[in-house]
């Protein structure tokens, strides 16, 4: 019995050691189980990213030959220290760095050692990496950037980090990502899907072919190319203009939410952040926090919005019913509220209707209407909150769900907001009748306002890609979002935004054959320094769209420090438009203003922390100001 029991046992132990060897030789030879085994070196194979146009076809971004120096930690066999170092272009120091780096990630996987050597470095080391075992060259492509613009709306590549890394298991340690703009927002579309060649090796760890003869080897895909909305030649412009500045320009055709233009100053050249010298370039950007080249002010720079935040403010008060076009309010050259006083440039005892209160940017008229608004039913609590749905049906106050990488949100107060004020009353807001005070919006929550208004109502959520190679733009992009303001109600708005351009603050920026349709604004600008609220030079902002019938264009344009809504922003608006509209400059004295002055003496100003002199008659800083040019 006893030796049926030890045969059995024989044959069962025999059994399940066969099966399990076959399974593992036969059934089990998948290329999962390749990863495992140490004999079978692993390549992977990277894809072309995809291309980067404008909406006309231009190329901005294409690919450029890379190659990086991997190795293999328990690969490498003594070695030519120097005469390595000196081909790879590195020091004795930096390459025992490097290789202690790669062994305590992974004696036996591959690491970046160098990145991005030249062609004509790779050219002079190929003949070479025989000799060292251990490293191999891999083949990549890097991003050339075929014009110097639109750094922030491209935006760059580089390296994975260890979030990266944690967020996707795609993505292996030297892999590259994109990093800002575009080619962070459309990282998957553009980078394609990665490729891998297993290699066999002898038992002397010397790579004899392909495994199974590429039976398991799997070809890269290439990233789909891109067409953006963006013009590159009005993008060019914008930037052009903008030069020696600090601000932002957006621009959007209104029937679409295609985004034209979208100008961050000051801006850097995007080749700057490709190749070798990427980190000391990046390094020396980010570094910049005076100018903050990095900081894309048209997404992410909050401002109160001033004086064109009144054209919903107007709107508002006709939907309401608590004004009509015609009723005129009386302005006493500004606005009085309790021990304040919020100046305008109207005249003494000048009696003013919607259409002028635009036209003149009057304060009086506008916290009137503010007033009647919030106090309409009695509560003004109830108003503030009927208020800020309204003023966010404009998309403002809110992300506003776009596909560009960055963004903030801006702030529309509400009833919630206010709700630590024992006593609450329309008075204590009432700058945010003139787009001060607690209101606070981005330069594209603006240019999308402006947009919906010069579509009577609504508007397309601004986007950045027009065309995916074989994909559908997202349906969020096609479809329209409607303010709370009914159509019949904008028609007196424009008309107001129109003579704004023919007799009012912007009479002087008119553009030749074009109804444009505006508004300026001027903001104050505080700072604290040395513990002390300090006023600084206004903000210049400047909304706007054209024509006034069947809109192609709509722009917000925001200058820090520029003055007068109408000195740099005003300029800078009606320039863009005649650009985008003619596709030619004819106001060219415009221009050279604009291009022989610089705000730069303006952001060196070396600031005490004393408080600038203020005529509080007109709250305005008291400053040369060129003749005629007023908010």
């Amino acid at each position: 019995m006893r030796k049926i029991l030890l045969f059995l046992c024989v044959v069962f132990v025999g059994i399940v050691f066969t099966g399990r060897l076959f399974y593992l030789q036969v059934l089990s030879n998948k290329a999962e189980n390749i990863f495992d085994d140490n004999a079978i070196r692993k390549v992977y194979t990277y894809p072309k990213r995809g291309f980067v146009y404008d909406r006309n076809d231009k190329l901005l971004v294409a690919n450029q030959p890379s190659y990086d120096v991997m190795v293999i930690p328990r690969e490498v066999e003594p070695l030519d220290t120097l005469e390595f170092c000196s081909l790879l272009k590195i020091s004795k120091d930096q390459f025992i760095k490097k290789y202690n780096k790669a062994r305590r990630y992974s004696p036996r996987l591959p690491y970046v050692f160098v990145s991005h050597l030249s062609k004509e470095d790779y050219a002079i080391l190929q003949e070479k990496m025989r000799k060292y075992d251990g490293f191999y060259i891999q083949k990549r492509s890097l991003r050339q950037y075929e014009a110097s613009i639109g750094a922030n709306v491209l935006g760059d590549i580089g390296e994975v980090n260890n979030q990266d890394l944690a967020k996707d298991d795609y993505y292996k340690i030297g892999d590259l990502i994109g990093k800002q703009g575009i080619e962070a927002s459309y990282e998957k579309t553009l980078r394609g899907t990665k490729g891998i060649k297993f290699i066999q090796k002898d038992r002397f760890n010397r790579d004899i072919g392909p495994f199974k003869n590429g039976e398991y080897d799997v070809l890269s895909k290439a990233g789909k190319d891109i067409k953006t909305t963006i013009d590159a030649e009005l993008q060019s412009y914008g930037e052009k203009l903008m030069q020696n500045k600090r601000g932002g320009i957006i621009a959007i055709e209104p029937s679409t939410g295609e985004i034209l233009a979208m100008v961050a100053a000051p801006t850097y050249d995007p080749n700057d952040l490709v190749g070798r010298q990427r980190s000391k370039n990046y390094t020396k950007l980010f570094r910049d926090s005076i100018a903050k080249p990095l900081f894309n002010r048209s997404l992410q720079g909050v401002y109160e919005p001033g004086s064109p935040f009144k054209l919903v403010n107007a709107l508002i008060g006709l939907q309401e019913g608590i004004i009509s076009t015609d009723e005129t309010i009386t302005c006493y050259k500004g606005m009085k509220n309790g021990n304040s006083f919020f100046g305008c440039h109207c005249n003494y005892g000048s009696k003013n209707n919607m259409t002028k209160g635009i036209q003149e940017s009057c304060n009086a008229y506008f916290g009137t209407v503010y007033k009647r608004i919030l106090d309409k039913t009695g509560s003004a609590s109830e108003g503030i909150d009927n208020w800020s749905k309204h003023v966010k049906s404009f998309g403002l106050g809110d992300y506003l769900n776009n596909d560009l990488f960055v963004g903030q949100k801006g702030l529309i107060p509400n009833r919630a907001f206010y709700k630590k004020r024992k006593s609450f009353f329309s008075g204590n807001t009432i700058s945010n009748s003139i787009g001060q005070g607690q209101v606070q919006t981005t330069p594209i929550q603006l240019a999308n306002m402006t947009a919906a208004i010069a579509n009577r109502g609504y508007y397309y959520t601004p986007h950045i890609v027009k065309y995916i190679e074989g994909d559908a733009i997202p349906e969020q992009f096609t479809k329209p979002k409607y303010t709370s303001i009914d159509k019949q109600h904008f028609d007196p708005v424009i008309e107001g935004m129109l003579q704004v351009y023919k007799k009012g603050t912007a009479k002087y920026l008119q553009i030749p054959d074009i109804d444009i349709c505006g508004k300026t604004g001027t903001v104050e600008n505080f700072a604290i320094i040395d513990s002390v609220k300090t006023q600084l030079t206004d903000h210049s902002i400047f909304v706007a769209f054209a024509p006034k019938d069947n809109p192609k264009i709509a722009l917000a344009v925001f200058v820090e420090n520029g003055y007068f809504g109408s000195r740099f922003a005003g300029r800078i608006a009606s320039l863009m438009i005649e650009k985008y509209i003619k596709g030619e400059i004819t106001r060219k004295d415009m221009e050279d203003w604009l291009l022989t002055h610089s705000l730069e003496n303006e952001y060196a100003k070396p600031y005490s922390g004393e408080p600038f002199k203020i005529n509080r008659e007109t709250q305005l800083q008291v400053i040369p100001m060129p003749t005629n040019e007023t908010d």
